[in-house]
């Protein structure tokens, strides 16, 4: 539990909702501004905490005093980067926005909801088996807006819609290599060692090629 910023009668608690509640008990404040995230990495969260302690304490200074040049100077520092992002940041942003647009307008994508209702699942909860594959490395999922999204070329119609043997295979093969969005990316692009076939096109037809592809992309990224 730390206190990011305390000063112009505005505090700012980081740390567990437990440590939070503990703290909140022995505060005199009049209001309380929360902020949750349910998954995020420490070193965002922090950079986050730091951000939004700067934001408060600069916008309460701006609305308790009379709003003159100076204030209004202060609280545009906090908004801008200190830093411009470089054109090739901005470029590489570019192309990862669209990479990921593509993907999820492939038309490829089912949601937890969608896969138990092709696949006959339990509709009271309809997150539960596909989470318990995901969780078992028999599929994966990107997730977008909150909401995790399926790849509907790693079910076998044949079997139910459950998840293909080979994808599992797949997924042991990129483990610490490739991210959720990193292996979207490659069932989705023309590949050499398929003779520019995409892998998720021959995932159910011929498995043993597609786990061969993936060796073959692990040893490249490996020799680099």
């Amino acid at each position: 539990m730390s206190v990011v910023l305390d000063q112009s009668g505005v505090s700012t608690l980081v740390g567990t909702p437990k440590e939070v509640r503990a703290r909140l008990s022995r505060s005199h404040a009049d209001r309380v501004l929360v902020v949750s995230f349910d998954h995020i990495k420490p070193n965002v969260f922090e950079a986050l905490a730091e951000n939004f302690a700067n934001v408060a304490s600069s916008m309460y200074e701006v609305l308790q005093e009379r709003q003159d040049l100076n204030s209004l100077e202060r609280l545009a520092e906090v908004f801008v980067t200190r830093k411009p992002p470089s054109p090739r940041l901005l470029k590489e942003a570019a192309m990862l926005v669209q990479a990921r647009k593509a993907v999820l307008e492939s038309g490829d994508w089912l949601t937890a909801a969608d896969i138990a209702q092709v696949a006959q699942l339990s509709t009271r909860n309809p997150s539960a088996q596909p989470n318990k594959w995901k969780k078992q490395g028999q599929i994966f999922a990107i997730n977008h807006g909150g909401v995790d999204y399926f790849p509907g070329y790693g079910l076998d119609p044949d079997a139910s819609y459950r998840p293909l043997k080979a994808l599992a295979k797949v997924i042991e093969v990129f483990e610490g290599h490739k991210d959720s969005w990193g292996m979207a990316y490659w069932f989705r692009s023309d590949n050499s060692f398929l003779g520019g076939k995409k892998p998720q096109d021959l995932l159910a037809s011929a498995p043993d090629r597609v786990i061969d592809a993936a060796l073959d992309e692990i040893q490249g990224i490996a020799h680099g």
